[in-house]
């Protein structure tokens, strides 16, 4: 069996369709959305129903979240909170009211029961958080606590960070999906996850898919996109948009 795992696609419709290509040609069994869907980029709708139309367990992100209701003073920086609330409304415009329910609903934690011996955790950012930030270099214990804890699992599978990782932490597997739309680790590629088991053994890939970055910055300069420049060099260098 194979189960994909995708995340933080943020409006990149492009960069969507060719991992669901990548997907196909993997002969992927299962598909799962991990949140942060259309919020950011240039093609907010065709990204939304595009995974809508996969049939696939979604569970919300951060992003969802801010897409339904605005960003908060204290959620991202000062200095940005004015511009990424502009991103928003020119998101949720392009929504309907059916789309922004739809994401509003969505839970937050889902368990997938593979087969006796193997179970997997999903959720976005921490099993208690959509927003809180645990990256890969932080302590063992802190990464355990934070994310393997308060349901018992073999494989506990994340996202929110945009920087993809498989790590081993006492007998259980920590893994980070990255991101589909907006990578930050310095790799212009979609990244997701696939999980292959047979029996009870498993492998963890990350797959990295290339895709028309050019075709998505013009994306943004033609649509009228808000914060165009900041997001097209976000896109082309694959880095942060918060400087971390």
């Amino acid at each position: 069996m194979k189960l994909a795992f995708l995340s933080d696609i943020h409006g990149n419709a492009v960069a969507l369709e060719a991992v669901l290509s990548d997907v196909k040609a993997q002969k992927v069994d299962r598909v799962f959305v991990l949140g942060d869907i259309a919020y950011r980029g240039p093609e907010p709708k065709r990204a939304l129903d595009m995974v809508r139309s996969l049939g696939a367990q979604v569970i919300k992100g951060n992003a969802d979240e801010w897409t339904v209701r605005g960003v908060r003073k204290g959620e991202v920086p000062d200095s940005m909170l004015e511009m990424m609330n502009c991103e928003q409304e020119w998101t949720s415009s392009r929504l309907t009211e059916a789309d922004l329910s739809w994401l509003d609903s969505l839970p937050t934690e889902l368990a997938v029961p593979v087969s006796e011996a193997l179970s997997i955790h999903a959720f976005h950012a921490t099993p208690d958080s959509l927003f809180e930030v645990v990256l890969p270099d932080q302590k063992t214990d802190e990464l355990s606590g934070k994310l393997m804890s308060g349901r018992d699992a073999s494989i506990y599978i994340y996202s929110h960070i945009h920087l993809p990782y498989v790590r081993f932490i006492g007998g259980k597997c920590l893994v980070n999906t990255g991101s589909v739309g907006l990578p930050f680790d310095g790799l212009a590629r979609a990244s997701y996850a696939v999980v292959e088991v047979q029996g009870d053994r498993y492998r963890i890939s990350i797959e990295r898919v290339a895709y028309d970055v050019e075709q998505v910055a013009a994306q943004y300069r033609r649509l009228e996109y808000p914060n165009a420049e900041t997001m097209m060099r976000v896109i082309r260098t694959a880095t942060s948009p918060f400087g971390k």
